[in-house]
């Protein structure tokens, strides 16, 4: 386990016996202020599915720059931008042959996503990695952040650059107020599905490019995150969460897959979770 960076508050201590080589965390308050963290904060990790937020963000900035809208067509007969990030398109997991018509249940979907960046590239004439980096990681200073692979889930980050963006999500400067509701909040509120590595829900909420937490149980997050907490984890061993009624946010990062900790790492996040809303809620 890496040392700490600075020091952290109670609620992080857990991280420090979770069973991977390397970890870092921190809290971020609503203000955008880190008011925690443990282990090394600028060493990169790989993000993994996290990475579709920064791909929702910067979608929404396409949407305000009117290169696409949200209800612009993209791959099988009646399925949208909007479809594909909050993965209600009907495509697979991997693979570009759909295997569910529009708005009928929700599959995740790596390829929705790619879809919805290819769309936003062909629009506006660039690749959508330079997009990404010249409208989110650039201005908001996230100089350790690149983009590796695929949109989906090729961004590599520190949580001190994570820690920035969770910022952002809270108080946006980068797309309106109205946006950024658009991001988190459900869209196709109703469908079904399952979240990889967590379970089946007969409501699956799901924004754009973030999940929702909605009422999930058993779920990565906190009994007590609230319906309304919005974010993503990563297969990497990676998770962020905003939570608005807690006021405040979290990242967690380690370079142990969630698939080699899969009997633990849902209790584990969960377990840090309500650790860290008990801690903004009582500050």
């Amino acid at each position: 386990m890496g040392g700490d960076a600075r020091p952290h508050g109670s609620a992080l201590d857990v991280v420090g016996a979770w069973p991977v080589p390397t970890a870092a965390a921190a809290i971020v308050d609503a203000g955008g202020r880190v008011v925690a963290s443990f282990g090394p904060v600028d060493e990169p990790f790989r993000l993994a599915s996290i990475t579709k937020v920064f791909a929702g963000w910067a979608a929404m900035i396409a949407v305000e720059e009117g290169t696409v809208t949200l209800d612009h067509a993209v791959g099988q007969p009646g399925c949208t931008i909007e479809h594909l990030l909050s993965h209600a398109g009907g495509y697979p997991f991997e693979g570009d042959d759909p295997i569910s018509p529009p708005e009928q249940r929700r599959i995740y979907s790596n390829t929705g996503i790619e879809l919805a960046a290819a769309a936003i590239a062909s629009q506006t004439g660039i690749g959508f990695d330079t997009y990404l980096t010249e409208g989110v990681l650039a201005p908001l200073g996230l100089t350790s952040s690149d983009l590796r692979g695929p949109v989906a889930h090729g961004l590599w980050s520190t949580v001190t650059d994570v820690a920035s963006f969770l910022g952002e999500l809270q108080r946006p400067t980068l797309i309106s107020a109205e946006s950024a509701a658009a991001v988190r909040r459900p869209h196709y509120a109703d469908l079904g599905g399952i979240v990889p590595g967590v379970g089946r829900f007969e409501k699956c909420p799901w924004g754009l490019g973030t999940e929702v937490r909605g009422d999930k149980w058993p779920h990565w997050t906190g009994r007590g995150n609230s319906e309304r907490t919005f974010g993503h984890f990563g297969g990497a061993g990676t998770m962020m969460w905003v939570d608005p009624d807690a006021g405040g946010a979290l990242v967690a990062l380690t370079d142990l897959p969630f698939d080699n900790w899969s009997e633990t790492v849902v209790r584990s996040w969960s377990e840090l979770s309500d650790a860290v809303v008990e801690e903004l809620r009582t500050a």
